[in-house]
């Protein structure tokens, strides 16, 4: 009657449960501290540097950084976790037991796939309500050169919009429509055959109705090297607020429900979407590889302690998961660029090392 059940008992699998998440918010707190850590040793110099900066903008850019840590190593977390608990496990002679009660390797592996899961769903929400707002003010913070955090939701960094042969870029943008407001902006006049003939620079642009107007602008010509002043002057005439909106689609920072409507409109603008749905289904599939570490780990489970082979099963396992996710980063790569399909490079990586854990665990241990 225990075979037919995929779950073994309530009490095992609370205890099983308890010690799995212990060592997941364990791992990650150790991964997300050590590399904060590095992480303000390069940038603290950058943010002192600003002006009236102090440790409040320090502590700012660890809170700022700290979702980002937790929603890229959530699934090592769980996956190094699997791994330490397993072999917990295995050296406490505990799978043995299990499985003298009767229990298959799915269900001794069961508890952990549940907690995987609900982690998975938990870590989808936490990227899709936290991380892209945090990611969205960390890089207009970053562009303004870690100066006062512009104001606004709908900040969006590191623009770059052509208009015919020119380009005009911005280091930060907020507003909508006709009230935007651009920071930081360069704009790069160009010949027929694609050479800058004119740069002009400027801290600030607004909305002229038709073009941009640049404030203080400084313009250095090419070919006489010459640099001169202007209070103002009009650019880009042929970008209209709406093509400035459409170019501002950045997959980090808007969240899953918003971003397939961006889709829409560049598809009905006629432009590519391979990399922005690529991104849109890796969404999805991001947080659910934490979902396949206690799979890709359960080798670790399984075998006598003291055959001495426990250390290999736990480095075979490390093994096929941190392949999962250079696989994973491969695939979404070539789905950027156009060579696989949006959805075959977002999940292909998930249902392949799905089979290749569930053939491993099959055959060696069912």
């Amino acid at each position: 009657m225990t075979q037919l059940d995929f779950f073994p008992s309530r009490q095992l699998t609370i205890y099983m449960a308890k010690l799995f998440v212990v060592r997941i918010v364990a791992v990650l707190a150790m991964l997300v501290l050590v590399l904060l850590a590095l992480d303000l040793l390069g940038k603290t110099g950058d943010i002192l540097a600003q002006p009236g900066n102090g440790q409040s903008e320090v502590l700012t850019y660890a809170g700022l950084r700290a979702p980002q840590l937790v929603a890229r190593f959530m699934p090592y977390s769980v996956l190094l976790a699997t791994i330490i608990t397993l072999v917990t496990l295995n050296q406490n002679s505990e799978v043995v037991a299990m499985k003298a009660a009767g229990l298959s390797a799915h269900q001794v592996l069961a508890p952990l796939l549940l907690t995987a899961g609900i982690i998975s769903g938990a870590s989808f929400l936490f990227n899709e309500s936290v991380v892209t707002r945090a990611t969205a003010t960390l890089k207009a913070w970053e562009a303004n050169e870690f100066g006062p955090i512009p104001e606004g939701s709908d900040l969006r960094a590191n623009v770059y919009l052509t208009d015919g042969p020119d380009v005009l870029s911005a280091a930060s943008i907020s507003g909508t429509g006709q009230n935007i407001r651009m920071t930081g902006v360069s704009y790069y006049r160009r010949d027929a055959r694609g050479m800058i003939v004119e740069q002009m620079r400027a801290p600030s642009a607004s909305y002229a109705a038709p073009g941009w107007r640049l404030e203080d602008a400084v313009r250095f010509n090419v070919a006489t090297a010459e640099t001169q002043r202007s209070d103002s002057v009009v650019v880009g005439e042929g970008l209209t607020p709406e093509r400035i909106d459409l170019g501002r689609v950045d997959p980090d920072i808007e969240p899953f429900w918003t971003l397939s409507e961006s889709i829409e409109r560049y598809e009905q603008a006629g432009r590519r979407t391979d990399e922005l749905r690529a991104k849109w289904w890796h969404k999805l599939s991001g947080p659910l590889s934490a979902f396949l570490m206690p799979l890709l780990g359960a080798i670790a489970a399984f075998g006598l302690a003291r055959s001495g082979q426990l250390f290999l099963r736990a480095i075979i396992a490390m093994a096929l998961g941190f392949a999962y996710f250079v696989v994973d980063n491969a695939a979404l790569a070539m789905g950027s660029f156009g060579g696989y399909p949006p959805f075959l490079a977002a999940w292909a990586p998930f249902f392949l090392f799905l089979l290749i854990g569930e053939t491993v665990l099959v055959r060696t241990e069912e």
